[in-house]
């Protein structure tokens, strides 16, 4: 029995030449626009149809090579009697028993089964799947600033964000939601920290996606941090570099002692390894002391007195 030859390649806005990744990146968009539960147009579920079964020949290298051997010459709308031989099962009385075409059936046989109501959906292979299978919901992405003592530290906190709800009636709008977050200890700014299930509904059915909410760290007064290592100015009277010392040291956990060396110089860094943010998955990072003399802006007449027989007596040229 002659049927209509159904070109699968333009069904899909392929060519013929197209690669496994490029045939499946088609289904999936294709699919998702003219999806029942997505397209409310009268024709949507016949070409939704249409793309499931061009998508079940081309998906498989042997139906499609089947495919290709006999559809080379033929174009959409002709005739088509498949040779003898090559019909499959078919249904009582000439008609398919499948959900597919007459002319999937006349190169493939029934049997394949159904489209499940319309309520099935795209799966990561590029074919369909039950309710066990039913394609997320988008991931979705928000950025989230977060303190350096929090980063620190880790906390838990609350946020609050625009996200769109379906409602009964099918129609999406703006809702407020409050989410309380978990900010891990050590998170370094571009890392992203997961909430299973809040990002995008699923327009299938399926569960939701997940929202990422990137951290960007927020600026410090005092410190400054470069992937996991923190660096902070370290404030000394010129007497305490000339001499040596023994001064107190800020950092995210308190207060540390530090020994300043004899003839320490503005610019000098000293280094507290381990000191720095830490790192669930290794070494955390270090603490680098950036050493800066400071001189007084006025003196009493006693230290103008020091500072002028220090003067006479010192051989020391910061020039020279």
């Amino acid at each position: 029995m002659a049927v209509k030859f159904r070109d699968y390649y333009e069904i899909l806005g392929v060519p013929r030449t197209a690669t496994q990744d490029e045939i499946k990146a088609a289904y999936r968009n294709l699919a998702r626009k003219y999806h029942p539960d997505r397209n409310k147009a009268p024709d949507a579920e016949e070409k939704f149809k249409e793309l499931g079964e061009a998508n079940e020949v081309l998906k498989d290298p042997e139906k499609r090579k089947k495919y290709d051997t006999l559809g080379a010459n033929w174009r959409e709308g002709q005739d088509f009697t498949p040779p003898p031989g090559w019909g499959g099962a078919r249904g009582v009385g000439g008609k398919s028993a499948s959900s597919y075409s007459d002319f999937f059936d006349s190169l493939f046989g029934g049997g394949f089964g159904g489209f499940g109501g319309f309520r099935q959906t795209v799966s990561d292979s590029g074919g369909f799947g039950g309710h066990d299978e039913m394609e997320p919901g988008e991931d979705q992405t928000a950025k989230i600033n977060v303190s350096l003592e929090d980063a620190y530290h880790g906390t838990k906190r609350k946020i609050s964000l625009k996200t769109r709800e379906r409602g009964t009636s099918g129609r999406a709008h703006a809702v407020q939601k409050e989410l309380e977050v978990t900010i891990p200890k050590g998170i370094i700014s571009g890392q992203k920290i997961r909430l299973s299930g809040q990002g995008a509904e699923s327009p299938y059915g399926g569960p939701r996606g997940d929202l990422y909410l990137e951290v960007e760290l927020e600026s410090h007064a005092q410190f400054r941090v470069n992937e996991r290592d923190i660096s902070v100015d370290l404030l000394l009277a010129p007497w305490e570099a000339a001499l040596g010392s023994e001064v107190t040291l800020p950092t995210l956990s308190g207060g540390v002692s530090l020994k300043i060396p004899q003839g320490a110089s503005s610019g000098q860094k000293m280094r507290l390894k381990g000191k720095g943010m830490p790192n669930p998955r290794g070494d955390a990072g270090d603490l680098y002391a950036e050493l800066k003399i400071v001189t007084p802006k006025s003196l009493t007449p006693k230290e103008q007195e020091l500072w002028e027989a220090l003067k006479a007596e010192s051989k020391f040229n910061p020039r020279s």
